[in-house]
Protein backbone atom coordinates (compact mmCIF):
# COMPACT_ATOMS: atom_id res chain seq x y z
CA UNK A 1 0.00 0.00 0.00
CA UNK A 2 1.29 3.49 -1.02
CA UNK A 3 0.42 6.82 0.01
CA UNK A 4 -1.45 8.93 -2.62
CA UNK A 5 -1.90 12.24 -0.90
CA UNK A 6 -4.09 13.82 0.82
CA UNK A 7 -8.22 15.20 0.11
CA UNK A 8 -7.73 19.06 0.19
CA UNK A 9 -11.32 19.26 -1.72
CA UNK A 10 -14.39 18.26 -3.74
CA UNK A 11 -15.32 19.53 -7.06
CA UNK A 12 -18.34 18.46 -9.58
CA UNK A 13 -18.56 15.33 -7.98
CA UNK A 14 -15.09 14.02 -7.47
CA UNK A 15 -11.88 14.11 -4.82
CA UNK A 16 -9.05 16.78 -5.30
CA UNK A 17 -5.72 15.37 -3.04
CA UNK A 18 -2.46 16.63 -2.94
CA UNK A 19 0.74 15.10 -3.56
CA UNK A 20 3.17 14.81 -0.92
CA UNK A 21 5.82 14.98 -2.96
CA UNK A 22 6.52 14.40 -6.62
CA UNK A 23 6.43 10.38 -6.82
CA UNK A 24 2.81 9.78 -7.46
CA UNK A 25 0.24 7.16 -8.27
CA UNK A 26 -0.10 7.06 -12.48
CA UNK A 27 -3.95 7.44 -14.00
CA UNK A 28 -6.09 4.41 -13.20
CA UNK A 29 -4.39 3.47 -10.18
CA UNK A 30 -7.12 2.24 -7.60
CA UNK A 31 -7.68 4.45 -4.23
CA UNK A 32 -8.23 2.76 -1.16
CA UNK A 33 -8.56 4.41 2.77
CA UNK A 34 -6.60 3.82 5.53
CA UNK A 35 -9.11 0.96 6.40
CA UNK A 36 -8.80 -0.39 2.80
CA UNK A 37 -12.22 0.71 1.03
CA UNK A 38 -12.13 1.19 -2.38
CA UNK A 39 -12.62 5.02 -2.59
CA UNK A 40 -12.17 5.66 -6.70
CA UNK A 41 -9.64 5.73 -9.54
CA UNK A 42 -7.42 8.21 -10.43
CA UNK A 43 -8.19 10.04 -13.51
CA UNK A 44 -6.00 13.49 -14.01
CA UNK A 45 -2.93 14.98 -12.58
CA UNK A 46 -2.30 18.18 -12.55
CA UNK A 47 0.17 21.40 -11.07
CA UNK A 48 2.96 21.81 -9.74
CA UNK A 49 5.59 19.10 -10.25
CA UNK A 50 7.20 18.95 -6.83
CA UNK A 51 3.41 18.77 -5.20
CA UNK A 52 0.78 17.24 -7.96
CA UNK A 53 -3.06 17.24 -7.84
CA UNK A 54 -4.69 14.01 -8.02
CA UNK A 55 -8.59 13.59 -8.93
CA UNK A 56 -10.13 10.80 -8.45
CA UNK A 57 -13.48 9.83 -9.40
CA UNK A 58 -15.47 8.27 -6.56
CA UNK A 59 -16.94 4.79 -6.39
CA UNK A 60 -21.00 5.03 -6.14
CA UNK A 61 -21.78 5.12 -2.29
CA UNK A 62 -18.53 7.09 -1.61
CA UNK A 63 -19.55 9.87 0.84
CA UNK A 64 -17.30 12.96 -0.49
CA UNK A 65 -17.71 15.23 2.55
CA UNK A 66 -16.28 13.05 4.95
CA UNK A 67 -13.57 12.17 3.00
CA UNK A 68 -12.25 15.82 3.57
CA UNK A 69 -8.59 15.74 5.26
CA UNK A 70 -8.40 11.89 4.90
CA UNK A 71 -5.50 10.17 3.42
CA UNK A 72 -5.63 8.37 1.03
CA UNK A 73 -3.64 5.02 -0.55
CA UNK A 74 -3.32 3.21 -3.80
CA UNK A 75 -2.49 -0.64 -4.03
Amino acid sequence: MRRAGTVVGTAQGVLVLRCDDDTHPGIGAAVIDDQLTPVGRIVDVFGPVEHPYLVVTPQSGVELPRLLGARLYVR
